[in-house]
């Protein structure tokens, strides 16, 4: 059984990113798939939690050149989403509890289409305004120091 299939929906039409979100799902679904074949899962979550990791650093890191305020709505997600995955694992080896693993597995593979198509819709989007190419880490346009409330999300309320 697929945890999560990759759709047309998930595609952003940003060639890194897109090749990184197919990776993730592809992980999703080898975790899921170790968890539904009844063996030990963990050597796919690591690569799963790693690649998570790797994944939202470089988000993180386009988000800073775009001129994304450093405590934003996108970011926040990005490090609950880790403190939970990294919960998970801890329950998983030091306490040989299974279980949140298996809920996390269907809590991923429904957060996820959510958080890409509206979180890093508006980061691509962003990302184009400001012709920002992700190859080299530049903008054309320069960015402002006071840029504003830019959080990647349209139900954030400026301050």
């Amino acid at each position: 059984m697929t945890t999560l299939a990759w759709t047309d929906k998930l595609v952003l039409n940003q060639p890194t990113l897109d090749t990184t979100h197919e990776e993730f799902v592809s992980l999703l679904n080898s975790f899921g798939a170790a968890l539904d074949a009844g063996i030990d899962a963990l050597q796919a979550y690591h690569a799963l939690l790693a690649h998570t990791e790797a994944h939202f650093a470089m988000e993180e890191d386009w988000m800073a050149r775009c001129g994304f305020e450093p405590q934003n709505c996108h970011s926040s997600q990005h490090a609950m989403v880790l403190n939970v995955m990294r919960e998970a694992l801890r329950y998983a080896t030091q306490l040989n509890d299974r279980e949140p693993l298996n809920i996390l597995r269907t809590e991923l593979a429904g957060w996820f289409p959510q958080h890409a198509e509206m979180m890093d819709a508006a980061l691509v989007f962003t990302m184009e305004q400001r012709g920002f190419d992700p190859v080299t880490g530049k903008c054309r346009e320069p960015v402002a120091e006071t840029d504003g409330h830019d959080c990647g999300s349209g139900s954030c309320a400026t301050s």
